[in-house]
């Protein structure tokens, strides 16, 4: 996976080896935000899903960067368009501006926005037919709070677990049951029930009552997970990506179970449907 060339920068496009942002902006001394869209056909889709994270998380992030949705989405669909992407996602950052180190949040200066995009299989991906490795990682986010660091430092480390195992993913464990993955949401189903934490993801509950499963928004164990007919993982990236194993025990038998199958191409489906009715689709 690599990134284009082109990044949208606080209102210019430029070349990834031109865009600087200052050594004192937040998102160096601070864990700003961060949100991800996907892109079908060229076309920036579910920014009516992204807007509204958007703009919850520039709420909890106390971040005053008021946009217009339609020039916002402007903006981002030139930047596809320059990188001649035709499927992948979008990255957009919000940083709270260039400030001294201080943690009083009430006096920022102009919040700073960057958007890049990654070419990516979605429809085609080969991990959807495989499935992945999962492994179960302990609660670290804020075990070591002694350490001090900014942003994703604590996701590193696990990342750096995850690929010393030549897993695909993990999932945070705290008191036996499962607080969080690090890249995406967790997804299991038994007994044609889907369980998750509650979780504001209307469209995947939606597909999962059209495939007749019925939802349970709750916690769910470390043996839930191992007893689980199937388990999947959601990312904006790449939704209802299958989980075959976990640590070392093989769920479904280590086979891609019938409702994630069905569950993504559903998703794709309406990604493709979603391009499609877009005033920039071209194709």
């Amino acid at each position: 996976m690599q990134e284009k060339d082109i990044v949208f920068l606080d209102g210019e496009f430029l070349h990834k080896n031109e865009a600087k942002v200052s050594d004192f902006d937040s998102v160096f001394t601070f864990a700003d935000l961060v949100e991800v869209a996907p892109v079908m056909f060229g076309v920036l889709v579910y920014k009516n899903e992204f807007f509204a994270r958007l703009k919850r998380s520039l709420e909890a992030e106390f971040v005053d960067f008021v946009f217009n949705e339609d020039e916002l989405e402007e903006n981002l669909q030139k930047l596809i368009e320059k990188n001649s992407l035709k499927e992948g996602f979008l990255y957009f950052k919000v940083s709270k501006g260039v400030s001294s180190k201080d943690f009083d949040l009430v006096e920022w200066f102009e919040p700073i926005i960057m958007a890049y995009v990654y070419e990516y299989k979605i429809e085609n991906n080969p991990l959807v037919k495989s499935g992945v490795t999962i492994i179960l990682l302990p609660e670290i986010q804020w075990k070591k709070i002694y350490k001090k660091s900014g942003s994703f430092a604590a996701r590193c480390y696990a990342q750096k677990m995850i690929t010393k195992a030549k897993a695909y993913d993990g999932f945070f464990v705290e008191n036996d049951y499962i607080a969080y993955s690090l890249n995406s949401s967790v997804f299991i189903i038994k007994d044609k029930n889907l369980i998750a934490k509650p979780l504001p993801n209307d469209k995947i509950l939606s597909f999962a009552s059209e495939l007749g499963l019925k939802v349970d928004e709750r916690a769910f164990s470390m043996q839930d997970v191992y007893n689980a007919d199937e388990v999947f993982i959601y990312a904006a990236s790449l939704p209802t990506l299958p989980v075959v194993k976990v640590d070392e025990r093989l769920i479904n038998s280590g086979e891609v179970g019938e409702f994630s199958k069905k569950l993504m191409q559903r998703y794709i489906q309406n990604m493709q449907d979603e391009a499609r009715k877009s005033k920039y689709f071209a194709l």
